[in-house]
């Protein structure tokens, strides 16, 4: 018997900003001196990202008119707010269950009919924000779901945590063949803005940005999963911890939002510990490199995905599927791997090619490339892999089925 991924939905909120706008925004917020000028000119200019969405459409030109007041600007004028965890964790409230409600019946929709109806466990993933009832709570009712339906949330273990959750669904799929489960990831990132001048803090601001993902998991056994659509099996998974970096990537509750370490040594700890952080994976799954044709990993930055593919001598196309995923969208943390894998279909979300077809020269909107991959072969092997506070590295090795 084999578990798995059947479907992917992906959803983003409808607030696009492109990279430069967002550059002029931070000068606004903290420039002024010529060294933190330069410095904005330095990160924002090698990011690899063109653009990346947020619930919030305040720092817009135009900002639309609705019921929602300004977290961070709530005059006319260019003075910036600070507000505090409890106003970010409320719009987190307001927004995160609709957009993760998105993805989840996107990906229902590209599974195999009537898989999604007999979901029998949820798992959520996200670290932007909390709630009780929660989003798992939510999803069960407004997908109309039993209310026996078993639910669990992952939270707050950083851009890595759609790996525990996959493992948790793998699990639950080889104890009970006939389960199907949901797997839910949103994240708000854009809500905990605090810019200062620092560089670590300057990069933070750089890379984060909102997305939602979702996948179902099945069991193979019976036909559950037939060929309708594309599928990868979940073939083994690992996680480690790096030797170094500790103190390099975290994840803490402040006063003025959630407080995000992410130190310019990231790149360079993860080039040095690269093989050895993906050498658990090769074992449980009894490959080695060399058998890996394909690369799902997490977009954390231009900076990291080079030093991977230095550490690791990836051909320049093997990273395409993650340097596309960055470049439209930007890091959505625990989401975006679950964009990469739907890259890597051939596909992508919906958002990006509604934006592809409805951009015009001249109206400061990036341009979403098509998908930079086209489906994979039957019997390609994934390797997928994510970062985060730790510093956590967790894979997992898929195979795609026929389909």
């Amino acid at each position: 018997m084999s578990v798995r991924i059947a479907g992917i939905g992906t959803a983003l909120p409808p607030y696009a900003y492109a990279q430069s706008e967002v550059k002029e925004i931070m000068r606004r917020w903290i420039g002024g001196e010529r060294r933190v000028d330069r410095l904005l000119e330095r990160v924002y200019g090698s990011s690899g990202i063109e653009q990346r969405f947020s619930v919030l459409g305040e720092f817009l030109a135009d900002p639309p008119s609705d019921d929602q007041p300004g977290l961070f600007r709530t005059g006319t004028d260019a003075a910036f707010a600070r507000p505090g965890t409890g106003a970010r964790n409320e719009r987190y409230g307001a927004c995160a269950p609709g957009l993760v409600e998105l993805a989840s019946r996107r990906a229902s929709a590209a599974s195999p009919a009537g898989l999604g109806e007999r979901v029998t466990h949820v798992i959520t993933v996200s670290c932007t924000g909390f709630q009780a009832p929660g989003l798992d709570d939510h999803l069960v009712r407004a997908l109309g779901l039993p209310a026996t339906t078993e639910r669990y949330h992952v939270g707050f273990m950083g851009c890595y945590a759609v790996f525990p959750a996959l493992r948790m669904a793998r699990a639950f799929c080889l104890a009970d063949p006939e389960a199907v489960v949901l797997v839910a990831s949103v994240e708000l990132c854009t809500l905990h803005l605090d810019p200062s001048p620092e560089l670590d803090d300057v990069v933070a601001t750089a890379v984060f940005a909102d997305g939602a993902a979702a996948a179902l998991i099945a069991s193979s056994q019976d036909g559950q999963v037939g060929r309708e659509a594309p599928s990868y099996e979940l073939l083994a998974s690992a996680t480690t911890l790096t030797e170094g970096g500790k103190g390099d990537m975290a994840w803490t509750i402040g006063d003025h939002g959630f407080e995000m370490v992410l130190s310019s040594y990231v790149p360079r700890v993860l080039e040095a510990e690269a093989e050895a952080a993906l050498a658990p994976l090769l074992r449980a799954g009894g490959v080695s490199l060399p058998d890996i044709d394909a690369w799902a990993v997490h977009p954390g930055g231009r900076a990291i995905l080079d030093k991977l593919q230095s550490a690791l001598a990836l051909p320049e196309a093997a990273l395409a599927p993650s340097r596309a995923v960055l470049s439209a969208a930007g890091n959505m943390s625990s989401a975006s791997v679950l964009f990469v894998l739907q890259e890597l279909q051939g596909e992508r979300c919906p958002e990006l090619s509604q934006r592809a077809r409805a951009a015009r020269p001249g109206v400061g909107r990036a341009q979403a490339p098509e998908p930079a991959h086209g489906p994979l072969a039957p019997g390609s092997l994934v390797a997928a892999l994510a970062f985060g506070p730790g510093l956590t590295v967790d894979s997992a090795l898929l195979r795609v089925v026929d389909v």
